[in-house]
């Protein structure tokens, strides 16, 4: 089992400028195999460049240029080569399915922020001064960087790579574990239901409130973005604006996580199963066509645009995606079984007759069913339906 672990670095002066400056050099790699990819398929033979070619160039680019190229890890340089070569893959598998391509786009030295370094020991080492109680991390021309390790590393460590998050410096390592021993059976299973005035409700009758972090934190948002906004480009000012909102963006996205990992681990710890929604979010997340005025060439009427734009805000505040994807890897690491349901009709099904209707939810809250008269709160039946074909599904896949 792979785990990824997040540790903040705490570098010294000097090895700031040098991860800065091995930022700078993969960007420029990345960049240059970039255009020597669109060069050759622009010239008349149509030619191909995959990675094989561009990483065997590599050695003689490294002894040309000892004082930058040089001087960094071979394989992170491979890493780098790999990682435009799946931006590729990724560009032609979407032209083959007819979607928007988005072909591979050279990287502007602030949004480059990632190196990967593929084998712990092969141009870095983690905790590469074991007597020492301070954790560090050796990379291949940095140096020995002290490491805040606020938690203990299980397992063997597989990869490293280090990202550059505004002014901080951070450390990611992936680790190959045994399997955890699960956690004690409870008997216990619930369906949860997501949602935007609750984060969630659950079978029992339970609800977890929606933290709202990004509409708390929009007052400030909008006050730093119209500061940026108002500053000359390249003024040391906009520099410091761009910290700034950088900043604040950075402690919503972590309150999300925050979030999301504790109410996991609390359903978790009390449920063997769990059942919830198959949320299709980005379908959820896309803007009303325009509807054009028949009346009037090129004009448009009313689509709800508005009302939409709200609403996606409110999902994307409510993280639903990062909360699932977090509650998967922690059923897995504790035995339980997570199962996803098809939504569709889950809030206008009577738990007691099963009754259809959209009638049933006369409200956003309110479930009132027109057959026999049951009554809940919508996101609780929502929850129950979701629970039962859960239920319904595992025990199909068991048979």
């Amino acid at each position: 089992m792979i785990r990824a672990y997040k540790f903040l670095m705490r570098p010294t002066q000097g090895q700031q400028g040098a991860l800065a400056e091995m930022l700078r050099d993969h960007c420029s790699l990345y960049n240059g195999a970039l255009q020597e990819r669109r060069d050759a398929y622009r010239h008349a033979s149509k030619t191909t460049v995959r990675y094989g070619q561009q990483s065997a160039q590599l050695k003689d680019l490294r002894a040309f240029d000892p004082e930058c190229q040089g001087r960094w890890s071979f394989s992170s340089q491979q890493a780098t080569l790999r990682r435009l070569d799946k931006a590729f893959a990724a560009f032609f598998r979407r032209v083959k399915a007819g979607d928007k391509p988005g072909y591979p786009r050279f990287r502007s030295g602030k949004r480059f922020d990632t190196v990967d370094f593929p084998k712990d020991g092969d141009g870095c080492r983690w905790d590469s001064t074991p007597h020492d109680p301070v954790t560090r991390v050796r990379l291949q021309g940095v140096g020995h960087v002290k490491v805040h390790q606020h938690r203990p590393v299980a397992g063997k460590v597989k990869t490293i790579s280090v990202k550059r998050e505004g002014r901080r410096w951070y450390v990611i390592l992936t680790a190959d574990q045994a399997q955890p021993e699960p956690l004690p059976a409870t008997g216990s299973v619930v369906g949860v239901d997501m949602g935007i005035a609750n984060f969630l409700a659950d079978s029992n009758g339970e609800f977890v409130p929606n933290p709202r972090h990004g509409a708390k934190a929009s007052a400030k948002l909008e006050a730093a973005q119209q500061a940026l906004s108002r500053c000359k480009r390249g003024s040391k000012r906009r520099r410091k604006a761009v910290d700034t909102v950088a900043r604040l963006h950075r402690k919503v996205r972590r309150q999300r996580l925050d979030h999301a990992h504790k109410t996991a681990l609390d359903l978790v710890r009390e449920h063997d199963f769990v059942a919830h929604e198959d949320l299709k979010i980005r379908n959820m997340n896309r803007a009303p066509a325009p509807k054009p005025d028949p009346n009037q060439q090129g004009s448009f009427l009313p689509n709800g645009a508005s009302a939409k734009a709200g609403l996606n805000r409110s999902i994307a505040d409510a993280g639903w995606g990062v909360f699932l994807a977090i509650l998967a890897a922690k059923a897995e690491g504790a035995g339980r079984q997570v199962m996803a349901v098809d939504p569709r009709n889950t809030s206008r099904t009577c738990p007691e007759c099963r009754h259809v209707s959209a009638e049933n939810r006369p409200t956003q809250e309110k479930f009132h069913c027109v057959s026999c008269d049951h009554t809940a709160h919508a996101d609780t039946v929502g929850a129950i339906n979701v629970l039962r074909a859960g239920l319904v599904r595992r025990d199909a896949t068991l048979a």
